[in-house]
Order: C-alpha cells, then structure tokens, then sequence
C-alpha cells in the first residue's frame, strides 16, 4: 500500500512538473502584440457654398453633395461670420459617422 500511495505521488509531482513546462513553452512560442493605439482620424477638406449656419452646425453643399459639420469644437468660430451662398473651406474629421469640423475659412475669391 505505502508503495502504491509513494509510485501514485511521484506521479502527481511529475505531472504537476510537465504541465508547468508546457504551459511556459506555449507562452513563449506565443508573440506579445503590442498594445495597438487607436488609428488617428485622418482630416479631409471640403469646400462648397454654406446652406446654413448656427452656433452648432454648419451645413455646406459643393457641386455633388451637402454636408452638415459639428461646429462645436472650432476655435473662434463666430456663426455671424458666415451667410448663406459664402464660399468656404472646412478642415474636418469623421468620427462615430459625425463629421467634426476643425477649422471654417472662407474660401478666397477666385483671381480675375
């Protein structure tokens, strides 16, 4: 009986032993990835006529389509400053299917 309890422990600390060594072999086969950085937005440009214009959003339509800006986050800008049928250049990135404007120009006048 001592025998069979002494070969049943040899047993259990050999297994205890390879299972430890195959769990460090499999975690050193496994490359870390880095921890990704969310990508940074990229910033477009469009330029178009303003539709309309308010403290919030800016709506500018361009010869193929109109598009509405969050205008919250613009430094400086002054909804007086823009009328409808003003020409402008919006700086803007697109995050959660928003568009967030950067910065709001007026578009220079073309040269005659």
């Amino acid at each position: 009986m001592k025998k069979a309890l002494g070969v049943l422990l040899a047993l259990l600390v050999s297994l205890a032993f390879v299972t430890a060594v195959f769990a460090q072999a499999e975690k050193a086969q496994a490359p870390e990835k880095p921890e990704e950085k969310p990508a940074k937005p990229k910033v477009k440009q469009f330029t178009g006529e303003v539709v309309t214009v308010d403290a919030s959003t800016l709506v500018v339509k361009s010869k193929k389509e109109e598009k509405t800006f969050d205008v919250t986050e613009v430094k400086g800008f002054k909804p007086e400053d823009f009328k409808a049928g003003d020409k402008v250049v919006v700086k803007y990135i697109e995050k959660e299917g928003k568009l967030f404007a950067s910065s709001v120009k007026k578009a220079a006048p073309p040269k005659k």
